[in-house]
């Protein structure tokens, strides 16, 4: 296990991995060589500079990268906070197995190798109003099996989730991570009606109600309001962030897996790359109290990690400029541009 216990993981937090400034430095040195004008690539000369630094090489490239799902249940589903019953995540983790999905497809198109991990989808989480959505045992599990889908051959992870109901356990950990009213953070997920953002929202204020007087750390925020699956996003993270690994995150769940740890240590979002803004309301405050600047806004608000996959395609792009483009020398251009 990577995190044997709370104590390790609270440690893994609290002492991040620094990117390389000497790669930093010499892709930034490259893009000043190449034939445009200086910052004309915009975004795509930044990107190429932050996964530079976390290669540890100056001109940086994707021969292995993976779209990691996690897939869970949540009791708090009796609540009536979903359009689709709790059923439908075993059904789509099974589409997702036989490449029916949209992330099978987006995946696919972005050179991304796919793994599904199930997360004893037959045993929900507690109904997480009147008692900690995990134990501490199945918390630092769900922890370890997101760390475990996180191997140190990889030069680029994509995280992404299924879970019926899970907006709402985000929603939840946003507001105690962050404050506010819960509306602030409550949208329609999957589809819900006007009566559906009703009942999300009583289900996320009695949580929180419930919870007040508890630890405000990551580690008992995430066992309280958060669910299997997003647990194993924030150890996916941090396990990447262990091994210099660049993350994709994708929309509002993915996203509010690292809230509490941002809570407790800002810098975990150094090595993330915000793929997309969902159109789910509260994805676009949530970034902005991560630091992260989205790279697309599709209006896209599936889930599976398809935002992020679709971002990759912009990312390899960022690398085969940098990587591939002449320097002024090369082509024998004279002057800069």
């Amino acid at each position: 296990m990577t995190f044997a216990s709370i104590a390790d993981f609270r440690a893994a937090l609290a002492d991040l991995r620094a990117p390389d400034q000497d790669a930093i430095a010499a892709a930034r040195a490259r893009q000043a060589e190449l034939t445009k004008p200086a910052g004309s690539l915009g975004r795509l000369e930044e990107i190429a500079i932050f996964l530079a630094g976390w290669q540890g090489n100056p001109r940086p490239r994707i021969e292995h990268a993976r779209t990691a799902i996690f897939a869970g249940n949540h009791g708090f589903t009796v609540h009536g906070v979903s359009a689709f019953p709790a059923s439908v995540t075993v059904q789509m983790v099974a589409n997702f197995q036989a490449g029916g999905a949209a992330i099978n497809a987006l995946s696919g198109a972005a050179g991304l190798e796919l793994q599904v991990t199930a997360l004893d989808l037959d045993t929900p989480t507690a109904d997480f109003t009147m008692a900690p959505a995990l134990t501490e045992a199945e918390c630092l599990a769900a922890l370890n099996a997101g760390a475990a889908a996180v191997t140190d051959d990889l030069d680029l992870l994509t995280v992404g989730e299924m879970g019926i109901g899970n907006s709402t356990a985000a929603a939840a950990l946003c507001l105690r991570s962050y404050g506010g009213a819960a509306a602030d953070w409550i949208g329609p997920g999957t589809g819900v009606d006007a009566e559906g953002i009703a009942r999300k929202t009583a289900v996320v204020e009695r949580a929180l109600a419930f919870h007040a007087d508890a630890p405000a750390d990551a580690f008992e925020t995430l066992r309280r309001v958060g669910g299997r699956e997003i647990v194993a996003i924030a150890g996916a993270v941090l396990r990447a962030r262990q091994l210099g690994i660049p993350v994709v995150l994708d929309g509002f769940i993915s996203s509010s897996a690292i809230a509490p740890l941002a809570v407790d240590n800002i810098d975990i979002t150094a090595h993330c790359i915000a793929g997309h803004v969902s159109a789910e309301p509260g994805h676009a405050r949530l970034l902005a109290r991560l630091g992260l600047e989205p790279l697309l806004a599709l209006g896209m608000r599936l889930g599976e990690g398809s935002g992020a996959a679709v971002a990759v395609n912009v990312i390899r792009s960022a690398l085969a400029a940098h990587d591939q483009m002449a320097t002024f020398a090369e082509a024998q251009v004279s002057g800069q541009l």
